[in-house]
């Protein structure tokens, strides 16, 4: 069995004095993707370069205290890729992608960071762009090879995916645009939300606000998302969406494949 871990750590030296390192050691984790660490290299090498026994590959953010990724990986890939060869996300760290290529298969795993729209028109029509971009690529990268991509992708999809549906249809994260990406991308890409296929239930959220009480009144979204291409998504088994701690406003999304690297 591979157990695959998506967190959103809303900085990475934060979440770590809340025990998210511990936690994924016991989580007992094959691989990780991260998003929002937060930090440069000169933080992360010799500190959180290794976690749990899994090595990690990144992409950073230029500026210091922003944005970037990381996937960590028990076993080592055959290859890394960094960015979507676009200078204006590139810079902002947002997608590491690790291949595990072997005779008998070629898998490629993603840890990816949407842009967020909330702060303005300004980033909303940044993540328009960046949407633009990703259809397309990852369209021609599940032609080619199976993929999972994990990562928080800053959409609630359904209105089963966040507690107040309605008041939030003029709110980024929820408008029909970004909607109609995602269902763009399962129904016409092919791609699958592996953890629908698991869990159909409402109230399973992976992001509170800070504000009010969401978490304590589970007034949440789900935004952080396995995606997967049919062959590798049907060898789903078993999700988890770990709440028993906090180590940021998202909660880690663990899933099991059946199958290894």
């Amino acid at each position: 069995m591979f157990r695959l871990v998506s967190l959103n750590l809303n900085g990475i030296r934060s979440a770590a004095t809340k025990g998210f390192e511990a936690w994924t050691a016991s989580v007992a984790a094959d691989c990780m993707g991260v998003q929002e660490i937060k930090a440069q290299a000169d933080t992360v090498t010799g500190r959180f370069d290794t976690v749990a026994g899994m090595n990690g590959h990144f992409h950073f953010a230029d500026k210091k205290g922003y944005s970037g990724v990381g996937l960590y990986s028990r076993v080592a890939p055959s290859a890394v890729i960094t960015g979507i060869g676009e200078p204006e996300f590139d810079a902002e760290g947002r997608y590491v992608e690790a291949r595990f290529d072997t005779d008998h298969r070629k898998l490629s795993i993603i840890s990816c960071y949407f842009p967020s729209g909330s702060s303005g028109e300004l980033r909303q029509a940044a993540k328009f762009r960046f949407l633009a971009l990703m259809a397309p690529r990852l369209k021609q990268l599940a032609s080619e090879r199976e993929l999972i991509l994990v990562g928080d992708i800053n959409i609630a999809h359904k209105e089963i995916d966040l507690k107040n549906w309605k008041g939030n249809q003029k709110n980024s994260g929820f408008l029909p645009e970004e909607r109609a990406w995602m269902t763009a991308l399962l129904d016409e890409i092919g791609l699958v939300d592996v953890f629908r296929t698991l869990n159909p239930h409402p109230e399973q959220y992976t992001w509170w606000s800070n504000r009010g009480q969401a978490w304590a009144k589970n007034v949440g979204w789900r935004l952080d998302y396995h995606l997967a291409t049919p062959q590798t998504a049907k060898l789903a088994r078993a999700e988890h969406i770990y709440l028993e701690q906090r180590f940021s406003d998202h909660a880690p999304l663990v899933i099991d494949y059946d199958f290894t690297l």
